[in-house]
């Protein structure tokens, strides 16, 4: 699979037809690649700011959301924690995103549950691919107990904010303690 192969996936199963609108996201995502990066998998989703759905992109190093070519809202895998699905009336299936750089909601998505599976995973292999420090077991957090514990205020944050419900503050911390 390659950029352009992803992004017509996602316009496709966003029902978006528009060639301006493929070939702007194209150039988009192609101008923020970082080294290395792959992608993975994309979807369409809206984000509660926006009335229109953008596409969702998930590559080996990030989760991309874009939208009518603004600069994209990059989320990196080595910060999510969870990645959950829930259904709502008014904004059908609903991804949250839950990384330590904060929460990224995301109403209206196409194919939710499979795509959280693909972020869990993608994040996954990062985290497991990441160098462990010698001297340190490997459930042990590679952060110092400085960024750890910011690490940790910033969650317990989200949760006060309402942001993360209790299972999902305790299983980010769980991830993040080791």
């Amino acid at each position: 699979m390659d950029w352009s192969d992803l992004i017509d996936a996602a316009f496709d199963v966003a029902g978006n037809s528009n060639r301006d609108n493929r070939a702007e996201a194209l150039r988009t995502v192609e101008a923020n690649v970082v080294p290395n990066e792959k992608p993975v998998a994309s979807t369409a989703g809206r984000h509660p700011e926006h009335f229109r759905k953008g596409v969702l992109v998930l590559t080996t190093q990030r989760l991309l959301f874009l939208k009518d070519g603004k600069p994209p809202v990059p989320v990196p895998l080595t910060a999510v924690t969870d990645a959950t699905v829930t259904r709502t009336r008014f904004n059908g299936e609903v991804l949250l995103v839950v990384a330590l750089t904060g929460s990224h909601r995301f109403e209206d998505v196409v194919k939710a549950e499979v795509f959280a599976e693909q972020v869990r995973a993608a994040a996954r292999l990062v985290r497991d691919a990441a160098p462990k420090s010698p001297g340190l077991p490997a459930a042990a957090p590679a952060a110092s107990g400085a960024e750890l514990l910011d690490q940790l205020e910033r969650l317990a944050a989200l949760h006060a904010a309402g942001a993360l419900t209790a299972e999902e503050f305790s299983r980010a911390k769980q991830r993040l303690i080791g």
